[in-house]
């Protein structure tokens, strides 16, 4: 029945076929997934082997290996810091270690991926006032949409699993570093590009010798943020069938216990706590570190003195 059109309520007798027009994506979706499956086999191969790496270390050696990297980016204080956060996630549960580095896995996967993607898109952004523009109101909606909607089409697309988890990361996690890269680049003085420039240096050469160690520190503050979006992503990929912490959280959730739930928010906070300090050491300052270099500082400048006085 023909609906008349009232001008006090237009919306009502209005309907551009939004729904129809997204059934017919989610047909062509379910019809062509032959040809995402390359792509699934890819991301689902990233994440086996990094998954496989990190379950292969002990723990001991793990927790090792994250402290001494700690220390190195960002001084004793911190390797302390992430040593007792590292014990607290071992000591929650037996299975707590395990599933920790199963959403390591795919938190590392994912930022790789999205360094891969977000870095030469936000070079991109700083250099091109156009392409900023274009660019800009794309990361806005991945930054503004909720993360359960496009939960849908990626599993229509790819299905449930790791891989959609990865790829919705990515989509929710993306926006910080390529907004944090053109802002970076677009932050150097001009007058010492100009220098750069003056001095015969090419744009490539000014753009990996100036631009980039000059924006280091906001590149590295965006990285920060999509590290811990990445982890907020955890617990809403598990609706998907993404293992891992966030997976325990929701089977809690379901079962109403309180305590498997605690414990599995818990380590995704510990986790959160220790990749954040570490990258935020990442981002120091030369005058931060005292005017040294990063490989004159932590066990390997300690190393590298040992060496010197033996010489």
């Amino acid at each position: 029945m023909d609906k008349t059109f009232d001008w006090l309520n237009p919306f009502a007798s209005i309907d551009l076929g939004i729904g129809e027009w997204a059934d017919g994506i989610k047909g062509w979706a379910m019809a062509n997934r032959s040809v995402i499956q390359p792509l699934k086999g890819f991301f689902d191969g990233v994440i086996a082997r990094i998954e496989g790496a990190l379950q292969a270390v002990p723990p001991v050696i793990m927790l090792l290996l994250l402290v001494l990297i700690a220390w190195q980016a960002a001084g004793r204080r911190v390797a302390v810091l992430v040593f007792c956060c590292l014990v607290v996630l071992g000591l929650l549960d037996p299975m707590a270690w395990s599933l920790a580095m199963t959403t390591l896995a795919i938190v590392i996967s994912s930022v790789l991926l999205c360094v891969m993607i977000g870095l030469p898109l936000g070079i991109l952004a700083g250099k091109s006032d156009r392409f900023e523009l274009g660019v800009r109101p794309v990361l806005d909606t991945m930054q503004t949409i909720p993360a359960f909607v496009y939960l849908v089409p990626v599993v229509m697309m790819i299905g449930i699993g790791n891989v959609s988890g990865v790829i919705v990361t990515i989509i929710f996690a993306l926006p910080p570093l390529v907004r944090l890269t053109s802002l970076g680049i677009r932050s150097v003085n001009p007058s010492v590009v100009e220098a750069a420039r003056a001095f015969g240096a090419t744009p490539r050469q000014i753009l990996f010798k100036v631009e980039l160690p000059l924006a280091t520190p906001t590149i590295l503050a965006g990285l920060n943020q999509t590290i811990m979006l990445s982890l907020s992503m955890v617990v809403i990929a598990s609706m998907i069938s993404v293992k891992g912490l966030g997976n325990e959280v929701l089977r809690a959730m379901g079962r109403l216990d309180a305590g498997k739930a605690i414990v599995g928010g818990l380590g995704i906070v510990m986790l959160a706590i220790v990749l954040d300090r570490i990258t935020q050491g990442l981002g120091r300052s030369g005058r931060q570190r005292g005017h040294r270099h990063w490989w004159q500082t932590g066990p390997v400048g300690l190393v590298a003195a040992l060496l010197q006085k033996r010489n």
